[in-house]
């Protein structure tokens, strides 16, 4: 695989930085997640990583933590600023004993400025990205697309992309560095073509849900079929538009593309609603009408398409899992679900002490301590 030998560290956190490491580990890293004493089971995406509780209150358990450090690649530290600087190991502590230490650090606002400190979520570092505002229909207040966008495009995702290039740059110079990924600024970063195209005639300029590409339009919208399911319509090009009335065997003169949208919406929303997603499907698929099914977690996994691509997966949680992308011709990527159960907090302490030559009285003593803790039975020590 792509990052096989890579050793990371990821410190326990909440979607941003756990996805991050999902990443890494599906293109072959080795990653260790920190855990903390007493930690509830919140991860999803633990599968394939390792995980040892750590009481990082105590010099011990920063001795353990200083001693992972001193062999592996790339710390993902997802605390606020300052955090891992009170428990003197932020990137001057950690980088002087590795130089080649890659500390990628992951938070909502980044390490410097007015907002550097405060707590967010997703909803609101999409807010302070400046691209809340567009996302929402007509009429209706701003509406964030879940968590996806800041979470794990301009954050995890974002993060990794940081992580890789540090790891290419290293090759080169020796040298580690520090990675600075705010979610606000990943997630304005992926939305550079709307700020880019602000200024093309008559993409946006209209009220939030009143653009082409903000189902503004008839012709790029969802519509209800007669099962309850959903069918996206997406015909923006004047050849895809012509493609699409010709299926729904209409002319111009009945539906045109650039007029009287409203009045036109609700005529497709009376057809498409005559027949099932199914038989919609049967219509459209293989055209260029740019009309596919809106498919669901149930569904989606025995879609044609999906199948043909071996797109998704069942993990070993029972649970449908998408399988990694991009493809990689020589070294593709491997979903880690596929081939563990998720993990819980402390499941590998004892392994990972054993392998970073801790003997069996100090991991006894470590236990008996609070130093750290395991799900494992003491008496494999």
């Amino acid at each position: 695989m792509a990052l096989k030998g890579i050793k990371i560290l990821e410190l326990a956190g909440l979607a941003p930085a756990p996805f991050c490491g999902m990443l890494l580990a599906d293109f072959g890293a080795s990653v260790i997640r920190i855990d903390k004493i007493g930690a509830p089971h919140l991860d999803s995406l633990g599968n394939g990583k390792r995980s040892i509780a750590l009481n990082l209150k105590t010099k011990k358990g920063i001795d353990i933590f200083k001693r992972l450090c001193k062999s592996c690649d790339i710390i993902i530290d997802p605390y606020r600023k300052g955090v891992m600087e009170k428990l003197n190991l932020g990137p001057a502590d950690l980088m002087s004993q590795n130089k080649k230490l890659i500390y990628a650090r992951l938070t909502g606002f980044g390490q410097d400025g007015p907002y550097a400190k405060m707590a967010g979520h997703d909803i609101n570092y999409v807010g302070l990205s400046g691209l809340l505002s567009i996302f929402g229909r007509q009429h209706e207040k701003p509406t964030p697309p879940v968590n996806l966008a800041a979470d794990f495009g301009g954050g995890g995702l974002m993060c990794a992309f940081g992580i890789v290039m540090a790891l290419h740059e290293r090759n080169q110079s020796k040298k580690g560095q520090i990675i600075d990924t705010s979610m606000v600024e990943g997630t304005a970063y992926l939305g550079s073509w709307f700020y880019r195209s602000i200024s093309i005639p008559g993409l946006w300029g209209q009220p939030r849900g009143k653009n082409v590409l903000d189902t503004g339009t008839h012709f790029y919208d969802t519509y209800e079929t007669k099962d309850g399911l959903f069918m996206a319509v997406g015909a923006l090009e004047p050849q895809f538009y012509a493609e699409l009335l010709s299926k729904l065997d209409l002319t111009e003169d009945e539906l045109p593309q650039y007029d009287d949208y409203e009045e036109n919406r609700r005529k497709l929303t009376n057809i498409f609603k005559s027949k099932t997603q199914a038989q919609w499907c049967e219509i459209f698929d293989g055209t260029d009408a740019c009309v596919t099914p809106v498919l669901t977690f149930e569904n989606v996994a025995s879609h044609v398409h999906n199948v043909s691509q071996n797109s998704f997966s069942m993990g070993k949680d029972n649970i449908i899992v998408p399988n990694p992308s991009p493809r990689l011709s020589r070294t593709p990527g491997e979903s880690c679900a596929t081939k563990n159960v998720n993990i819980r907090p402390g499941d590998h302490t004892l392994n990972v002490l054993r392998e970073y030559k801790y003997s069996p009285s100090e991991i006894e003593d470590f236990i008996k301590n609070g130093i750290v803790e395991q799900s494992e039975p003491t008496s494999k020590l």
